[in-house]
């Protein structure tokens, strides 16, 4: 793919993505009291083995990252350690949700979630599912983000901060989604 086709693809992603959330930009919460979580306040609240199915599996704190509204709510997650669990190649990172939130057309009640992804060409295919039954609840294409210059292995970015930052995004590696807190 040449470098305008590039550019083309994610400038209509972006367009249709915008217009697929612009219901849920009438109803989403106020955002300016959202921040980084602090590695105390993770700790806190991110579990050494996270309950999957019938399994705990181990978590690599060191890529745990998420936000909170300084309220008690976070929006929080890390890479699982899945070998040896029936959760490998299906599951990798656990996902905890605190406060009503939308990524893609996938809305997310206060709860626990695991996800996992897939490879395309251009894009990573997530999958979300509910952490205690596998029931999958969704997915969303991540795509490769030109404005994320460090990868990381998992990161959740505040919904704003510096105009240098991605805003209100979820990073694997170099690829993201957004998403978007609500009511």
């Amino acid at each position: 793919m040449t470098d305008s086709n590039r550019r083309r693809f994610l400038l209509t992603f972006s367009a249709a993505l915008a217009l697929s959330l612009t219901p849920a930009i009438l109803h989403a919460q106020p955002t300016e009291n959202w921040r980084a979580a602090t590695p105390d306040e993770l700790k806190s609240i991110i579990p050494a083995r996270a309950p999957v199915i019938s399994e705990r599996i181990e978590t690599e704190f060191r890529t745990a990252s998420g936000v909170t509204d300084g309220s008690g709510h976070f929006i929080a997650g890390v890479v699982m350690i899945t070998a040896g669990y029936s959760a490998e190649g299906k599951f990798s990172h656990y996902f905890l949700v605190q406060a009503p939130m939308r990524v893609g057309t996938v809305d997310f009640s206060p709860g626990d979630y695991v996800f996992g992804w897939t490879r395309s060409q251009d894009a990573l295919k997530v999958s979300f599912y509910q952490a205690a039954t596998g029931k999958e609840v969704g997915q969303v294409d991540a795509v490769r983000n030109p404005s994320i210059t460090r990868v990381e292995s998992f990161r959740i970015w505040p919904p704003h901060g510096a105009a240098t930052e991605p805003h209100s995004v979820i990073q694997i590696g170099r690829f993201s989604f957004p998403y978007l807190l609500t009511k």
